[in-house]
């Protein structure tokens, strides 16, 4: 018989068993379940609910039941539904009636609100800690890349020269956003839901400041109806892995490119690329155009659960047992997805002369001739069409425009002086304005990114 079947004069159907299970997938938060049942009980033992003996006891059978879990001992049933009726179960054979008293004030409703709130606030540090390693990888490859040239693209065209430290320092500035987001939502969603049982609260003279302390929490939660039908807990890491996924496909995806012969930007290791099967030659970017594909995977997670609970009345129903498979699922890859691209990152060879000959097509400093011109009081749409001349003209020799000399030039249009500098470097020197791509200004991008990682430690 059910723990919950008293109301019952049948037995329910094998395929009910099968069909309202979630203990397959939420064995995974035995933890956060042990952890709770071991505060709920202490606290009825201090609100003389239950004695202290009593609760002593339910700890010591919860602790026997985490060794058991955790050394593979346990039995796992699936008609026990849940996970937390498996360990209640187990509790009641191991000490008996004493057991039946753990659940006094309490339903499943907060329990489980309990237990996967908990699950993902320890996932969302998880990624935290993630992301800032990921962090100082692209430091410390900016350290070394300050000055190396490199094509700045727009509609992935070739468009002004930027260094490929510059490069690095952008996506740091994406992660950042993202590691932002996780501490964020582990602030906003660190409450409490324990106490709020079925909907309504309880008549039980609880205390839920103390399960609060006892757990972790900030506070309790302020409204029991919305507690236990609330899931913007985990919608939010969805939404959080699904953008950190979106910023990691974006730069996957330049990865695979400069991998490719056709751009040689950088070399990745043997460590982390794959062959073929019939081809000797292949080396194959897996790893990024991996997360390039699971990133599509993140984001259906997100939009399968927005979904579940886009038509839900308060308070619970029993569709939010979908909340948990896509939140396990987009963890699990989410986090494998930034520890390789960390170690795929880290240990890539970049190819500086590639990046060098790469600057040196598409005219990039066609814009620091306009300016130039601009400065000498020229209009800029007329210091535009001086500039398409000379691009022209480049164009007809065969040549870069960095590559023209002053007195081919100087034909295009008087003004222009001996003062004139297109070369490669001196434009990306001369990009100075605050967050630039100028040597200097890289740098202090990356004591900005190291001052960060110091103080969020």
């Amino acid at each position: 018989m059910k723990l919950w079947g008293g109301r019952f004069s049948k037995q329910a159907a094998k395929l009910l068993d099968e069909f309202n299970a979630s203990l397959p997938f939420d064995k995974e938060l035995y933890l956060e379940d042990i952890e709770g049942s071991i505060a709920h009980s202490q606290m009825l033992a201090s609100q003389g609910i239950i004695t202290q003996d009593e609760a002593d006891k339910i700890k010591k059978g919860l602790l026997e039941i985490k060794k058991e879990i955790e050394e593979g001992k346990f039995k796992w049933d699936i008609s026990d539904e849940d996970i937390h009726m498996a360990i209640e179960k187990r509790l009641i054979e191991l000490i008996g009636d004493t057991g039946k008293k753990l659940h006094t004030a309490r339903s499943r409703n907060d329990q489980v609100a309990l237990d996967f709130r908990k699950w993902v606030l320890k996932r969302n540090l998880e990624f935290a800690k993630k992301i800032k390693e990921l962090i100082k990888v692209f430091v410390e490859i900016a350290k070394e890349h300050t000055s190396t040239l490199l094509p700045g693209m727009t509609h992935l065209q070739h468009a002004q020269p930027i260094s490929f430290g510059y490069h690095m320092m952008a996506y740091a500035s994406m992660f950042k956003r993202d590691y932002e987001r996780f501490i964020e939502s582990y602030n906003r969603n660190n409450i409490n839901p324990l106490g709020c049982a079925a909907l309504a609260g309880t008549p039980h003279k609880i205390d839920r400041f103390k399960t609060t302390e006892a757990l972790g929490f900030k506070a309790p939660s302020i409204n029991c109806l919305d507690t236990v039908s609330d899931r913007d807990f985990a919608l939010e890491i969805l939404f959080n892995i699904s953008m950190l996924m979106m910023h990691a496909s974006r730069l996957s995806e330049e990865m695979i490119i400069w991998s490719t012969s056709e751009f040689g930007f950088i070399t990745l290791s043997d460590e982390y690329s794959t062959g073929s099967s019939i081809m000797p030659q292949k080396k194959n970017p897996d790893v990024p155009e991996l997360i390039r594909g699971k990133t599509g995977r993140a984001y259906g997670n997100l939009m399968a659960l927005l979904t579940v609970m886009k038509g839900l009345p308060l308070a619970y129903n029993k569709d939010t047992q979908e909340d948990k498979e896509g939140v396990f699922d987009s963890v699990k890859n989410g986090l494998i997805s930034i520890e390789i691209l960390k170690e795929t990152l880290k240990t890539m060879s970049v190819n500086k002369e590639n990046m060098l000959k790469a600057t040196k097509k598409g005219h990039l400093t066609a814009t620091d001739l306009a300016d130039y011109l601009v400065n000498k009081g020229i209009p800029f749409r007329e210091a535009h069409h001086i500039t398409g001349r000379a691009v022209a003209l480049a164009e007809s020799k065969g040549v870069d425009l960095s590559e023209l000399s002053i007195e081919e030039l100087k034909k295009i249009d008087e003004r222009i002086g001996d003062d004139l500098d297109l070369s490669l470097e001196n434009s990306m020197k001369s990009r100075k304005s605050y967050g630039a791509t100028a040597p200097e200004r890289v740098k202090e991008q990356i004591e900005y990114f190291e001052k960060f990682l110091k103080e969020s430690e």
